[in-house]
C-alpha cells in the first residue's frame, strides 16, 4: 500500500474548494456589533415561539428576575 503525505491531501482539498469559499482576510473588518455586547454578557437563544412573546431583552430579564424572586430561598444559586 502506498503512503501519501498529509501535504498532498491538503493541497487537493484546497484545489477542490470553490472560489466563493476562499476568504480574503485582507478585506476583513472588525465586528461593528462587538461593543454592544457588554463584558460578562451571555447570549441565550430562545425558541421562536418563546421569542415571539418578548419584545426586548429587558422584558425577558424582568420576567426571569420575578421568577427568581418567587423561588424558595434554598433553591437560589
Amino acid at each position: 500500500m502506498k503512503k501519501t503525505s498529509a501535504r498532498k491531501k491538503t493541497q487537493a482539498l484546497s484545489e477542490d474548494m470553490r472560489r466563493e469559499y476562499r476568504f480574503d482576510y485582507r478585506k476583513a473588518k472588525p465586528n461593528r456589533f462587538a461593543e454592544q455586547v457588554g463584558i460578562g454578557t451571555i447570549a441565550v437563544v430562545l425558541d421562536p415561539d418563546v421569542a415571539a412573546v418578548f419584545k426586548s431583552s429587558e422584558s425577558v430579564n424582568t420576567l426571569l428576575r420575578s421568577v427568581i424572586a418567587a423561588l424558595p430561598a434554598d433553591a437560589e444559586p
